[in-house]
């Protein structure tokens, strides 16, 4: 019997990763730091070795955030505007990374971009998927005030995935900041409704919303566990897995 039939059955075969745009900036969190994007491009090519083919969404944090500008001449719609387009920056970026690890690739954008980047079709992704070519998914819905949290759950009930995983900088849900507050409690599982009724800040309302009524697994975990991406689609026992009631 040969290695590959001893690995284990992956539990999720299409995920879709919700990357912070911070995260992209290494330690500073601010523009791009190599060695973090050959991590993170690493990390795929583990799933892709695994036979899960992943669709991705990147905020835009690391160069603008539209609903946190400090520039009070920019009208919202505009500031939102500016952030979808970091987000085309990081998937063309992150893409780029994942090419040289081996990684096929295909960056969309909810709004035309020509050349730069193709017109998000959800029969395309969905095919391309299948091909095991990994999806890209940048400007959020294509509209301001919404997020890319409320893109990310979107683009996976659009595409078919089977979870949606929401990457961090902390293991997991709490019930309160785990940064202020040393006694705060992480939860292993937690429903969707109590996410709402605690206003626990997982991902924004319309995401969570639409994770609960389309019935969309979501996992919320620390990526910068080596192997995290992996086991969470293994169906270890990672981070909090947001549940139906």
């Amino acid at each position: 019997m040969n290695q590959a039939s001893l690995s284990p059955r992956p539990r999720f075969t299409r995920p879709l990763l919700k990357l912070s745009g911070e995260m992209f900036g290494g330690k500073d969190g601010y523009g791009f730091d190599r060695n973090t994007l050959e991590k993170f491009a690493a990390e795929v090519k583990t799933l892709i070795n695994a036979g899960i083919t992943p669709g991705i969404v990147i905020g835009g944090g690391n160069f603008f955030r539209g609903a946190r500008t400090t520039l009070p001449a920019l009208k919202r719609h505009r500031a939102d505007a500016i952030g979808m387009l970091a987000t085309v920056m990081n998937a063309i970026c992150f893409a780029e990374h994942l090419e040289a690890a081996g990684v096929k690739t295909a960056v969309f954008s909810a709004i035309p971009m020509g050349s730069m980047a193709l017109a998000y079709d959800i029969d395309l992704a969905r095919r391309y998927l299948d091909e095991g070519i990994v999806c890209l998914y940048s400007c959020g819905t294509g509209n301001p005030y919404f997020s890319t949290d409320s893109g990310s759950a979107l683009r996976a009930i659009e595409t078919g995935c089977d979870v949606l995983i929401k990457g961090t900088k902390v293991d997991g849900v709490y019930d309160s900041d785990p940064a202020k507050n040393p006694n705060a409690r992480k939860f292993d599982q937690i429903t969707y409704e109590e996410v709402l009724a605690r206003n626990l800040g997982v991902m924004d309302l319309v995401a969570i919303t639409l994770c609960r009524d389309n019935r969309m697994p979501l996992k919320v975990l620390n990526l910068n566990e080596p192997g995290i991406m992996l086991r969470a689609c293994l169906g270890e026992n990672t981070g909090t897995d947001v549940i139906e009631s």
